[in-house]
């Protein structure tokens, strides 16, 4: 294969790459190449090539011999969102040598750019070696710029038989993000082949949970896993059906999404920022302030600097491990991600380089992780932009331990703190113990330290502007529901917002006490308070000691994930059998399988789908394996208790029937002359629009409303930016669940809610006076829920049901029912 000349793309000053001010381009991350400072605004290609991609402010090809060239018009330009920028070509146009492709503003670039040095950088570099290029001088378009050589043994690896390579989609719902990347990076590292991942245009380390983060891989986007060495194949094979079937991506456990304010007018001493965490805190500030170190560049031999880098990373290591042992799931995840960096290769391979240069191990380590962080920082990715704090928080620590010194410990903080910070760390707030809040100017509400936050229900505000000159000592009051932070309040409002927390205290320890009571409304009427499950007998009795009436869902598809094959008959009944025995006789719904589509298993193959949400789901996936529903239906029959069995994603009477017929034959060939009562779920918006027809078949309605909300409302509830407007409450979700209420009650079949709005207490009064009389939870919110629902008369309830279905926003629906939640007064 023949060199490739490059000319170059635009008027200039061509310059080594070491002199770009980034260090994503000066340590080469993303390849090498040369920079030119351009005194002409239009780039140019400079070789015949195909356009790979193209954002407003850069241009990646492909030219015909493989070689992949990356032109990155000036520096942070992504930030401008295509401002001053005119493209000229598509992703896939092929292009001559001196076409136009893309245009821009100098003056607008020169004002609002970090620099206009645009660097032209070979991205697959392992492919080719830069044999000549041009540096230090003037340049005119269409000069000589650089000369590419194949490098002989990529080239011989590419040979037959010599790389593997396996494409797929990625339905991980927030992509290949910071636990993901860590999953897969660990079962790399099981290989000896060399193991790649290819997208957006670049091949990144498999083994490297930096390099694979820095993909930003989302949900639904394509890679391609390439694989070379003697155990190829095995490696893409695992890596493809991991990523696919085996990374079990649970809702992390945040806060209502609030992402911005309301604009009304801000009291005087008060700042706003953005929920982290919602809840209400008094206490006094505390500033919080990341340590800095001397750090000396050179270091006192290989050797020394090489025993203290591993000292420190071994003793990082061993204080995240006792964190993870002692936190909620979040913080295990977290902290997991955090020792899978460690270990990262690239960033270990980086500092390890540094030392065997001459430098320090606080030193190499510093610059190892803050290029990987500076590469994050220009991902168009909010989510993964917040994974900068992540890398962050490793260099603290890491540094702290080279100096001999201790991370924060609940010594060092009062109980009644309220922090301020430019940034909390993930392993700050974990290892801190009991504050009563903080709030930071920097951070998002889906970094991890948000996400910790919610599940340790610690209020917080972050990205608050104005927060740092907050004077230590000062009294705070901190109301993350409204995303405010009031700065020396006066006597009547913290009097006013003592009440408001020491009521909201008193009725969560009312709720308590009553917890274990039957539920019923002010005037009489019973309210059945059920618990949603998803695991074993541990989870019911833990359930059932928290007010549980019985199991109004049990979601089995634990049973089925993240395994080879399915479940046996046996495995089933024994498990639901113990599920049964924990409830003691309490009514338990057993949810047949919802796997498939969004919820792929490996022993289920499936072919690729658009959109796994309208896919091969539900009952429809159990109506194509027959064979797997029936043996589920058949360990359901073996349990002895009264179980009722509920149908998942019901869109006609016909898949009713057909269940139906498949478990009326079980019981005749098994000799069972009980008939369990067969029930749906109402979670499409055929099923609620046909209510009455399926209730004349279907034993009982269970209405979930995750999923009707989101099929009513055509948004995708895993999508982060309508998060916020896929809202239960919305007057059209409302109007399905009153047609599946009254279709039910029409034919005198029980109707209950098991999805979310049911475990709101701001709901209840609404889906009460609607006509459902069973709402299914998680067992951390009945307590709450029975206390809403005993302050509720039918009456109030079936005027507030029908006021909310004349609204036309989920806000004014939200405005109607706030009235009849007891802790809002």
């Amino acid at each position: 294969m023949s060199n490739l000349k490059l000319v170059a793309p635009m008027k200039g000053w061509v310059a080594p790459l070491d002199e770009v001010p980034d260090p994503v381009f000066a340590e080469r991350i993303l390849g090498d190449g040369v920079a030119i400072d351009p005194t002409d605004a239009t780039v140019h290609a400079p070789c015949d090539a195909q356009v790979v991609s193209v954002a407003r402010h850069a241009v990646t090809l492909r030219a015909a011999n493989g070689a992949e060239i990356l032109i990155h018009v000036g520096l942070e330009t992504v930030a401008l969102h295509g401002q001053g920028f005119i493209t000229h070509v598509r992703e896939g146009s092929t292009v001559h040598t001196g076409d136009p492709l893309i245009t821009f503003d100098l003056d607008f670039l020169a004002g609002k750019a970090k620099s206009l040095i645009s660097p032209v950088v070979v991205t697959n570099g392992e492919a080719f070696a830069i044999v000549r290029r041009s540096s230090d001088r003037e340049t005119g378009l269409g000069e000589f710029l650089m000369e590419l050589q194949p490098r002989a043994e990529k080239a011989e690896a590419r040979g037959e038989g010599g790389e593997v390579s396996r494409q797929i989609v990625v339905r991980l719902a927030h992509g290949i993000h910071a636990r993901p990347a860590a999953v897969v990076s660990d079962a790399a590292r099981k290989f000896a082949s060399d193991i790649e991942f290819s997208a957006h245009d670049r091949r990144v380390n498999a083994k490297s949970i930096v390099a694979l983060m820095s993909l930003a891989i989302r949900k639904d986007e394509r890679v391609t896993i390439l694989a070379r060495g003697a155990d190829a194949q095995a490696a893409a094979n695992t890596l493809a059906d991991l990523i696919e079937n085996g990374i079990a991506e649970a809702p992390e456990a945040t806060p209502q999404p609030v992402f911005a304010a309301p604009a009304a007018p801000l009291p005087p001493n008060t700042l706003r920022g953005v929920s982290g965490a919602p809840g209400l805190a008094i206490g006094r500030a505390v500033h919080l302030k990341a340590a800095s170190f001397d750090v000396e560049e050179t270091g006192e031999g290989i050797a020394r600097e090489t025993l203290l880098l591993n000292g420190a990373l071994a003793m990082v290591r061993h204080n995240l491990e006792t964190l993870a042992a002692s936190g909620n799931r979040q913080q295990r995840e977290i902290m997991a991600a955090h020792i899978a960096l460690l270990d990262d290769p690239e960033l270990t391979r980086a500092a390890r380089d540094a030392i065997e240069t001459g430098k320090s191990a606080a030193f190499a380590w510093r610059k190892a992780i803050r290029a990987h962080a500076e590469a994050f920082r220009m991902i168009d990715d909010a989510r993964m932009r917040e994974r900068v704090g992540d890398l962050v928080d490793l260099e603290r620590q890491v540094m702290a331990a080279l100096n001999g010194e201790a991370g924060l410990t609940a010594k060092d903080i009062p109980a009644d703190a309220i922090l301020i910070a430019d940034e909390l760390l993930p392993s700050e707030l974990a290892g801190i113990g009991t504050i009563a809040g903080f709030c930071t100017a920097q951070g998002g509400p889906t970094s991890h330290v948000a996400i910790l936050a919610a599940g340790m229900g610690v209020p917080a505000l972050v990205s608050t502007a104005g927060v740092l000159d907050v004077a230590e000592g000062t009294t705070l009051f901190l109301d993350a529901d409204s995303c405010l932070l009031h700065i020396d309040p006066d006597a009547a409002m913290l009097e006013q917002a003592r009440g408001k927390i020491a009521a909201r205290a008193k009725h969560e320890a009312a709720a308590r006490a009553h917890a274990l009571e039957d539920c019923r409304t002010a005037d009489g009427t019973r309210i059945e308070i059920f618990a949603n499950l998803g695991a074993g007998a541990d989870e019911a009795r833990a359930a059932v000691a928290a007010g549980a009436e019985g199991c109004g869902l049990l979601r089995t598809e634990f049973l089925f994930l993240d395994r080879e094959t399915p479940p046996s008959e046996d495995e089933q009944a024994e498990t639901y059998q113990a599920i049964a025995d924990a409830l003691d006789r309490r009514p338990f719904k057993i949810r047949t399988f919802d796997i498939g589509g969004d919820k792929p298993v490996p022993y289920l193959p499936l072919p690729p789908e658009e959109n796994p949400a309208l896919g091969l789901r539900g009952v429809r996936a159990g109506l194509w394996r027959s064979d797997l529903l029936k043996m589920q239906l058949a360990a359901i029959l073996r349990v002895t208790a009264p179980v009722r069995i509920m149908l998942p994603m019901i869109a006609s009477a016909a898949e009713l029937r057909a269940v139906r017929a498949m478990l009326d034959e079980l019981r005749k060939e098994r000799g069972i002359a009980a008939q369990p009562k067969l029930g749906i779920m109402v979670e499409t918006p055929a099923s609620a629009v046909l209510a009455a027809q399926l209730a004349r078949e279907a034993d009982f309605f269970s209405i979930g409303t995750n999923d009707l909300t989101q099929y009513a409302l055509a948004m995708d509830r895993t999508n982060a930016q309508l998060a916020p407007q896929v809202d239960a409450f919305h007057p059209a979700v409302l109007s399905l669940i009153a047609q599946a209420a009254q279709g039910g009650v029409a034919q005198n079949r029980s109707v209950g809610v098991c999805g979310g709005l049911a475990g709101d207490p701001l709901a209840a009064a609404l889906l009460i006076g609607l006509g459902v009389r069973e709402l299914s939870m998680p067992a951390a919110s009945i307590a709450r829920v029975k206390d809403a629902v005993r302050g509720i008369t039918l009456t109030a309830a079936r005027k507030a049901a029908q006021d909310a279905l004349q609204q036309d926003s989920a806000e004014a629906v939200r405005a109607i029912a706030a009235p009849y939640l007891p802790s809002a007064s």
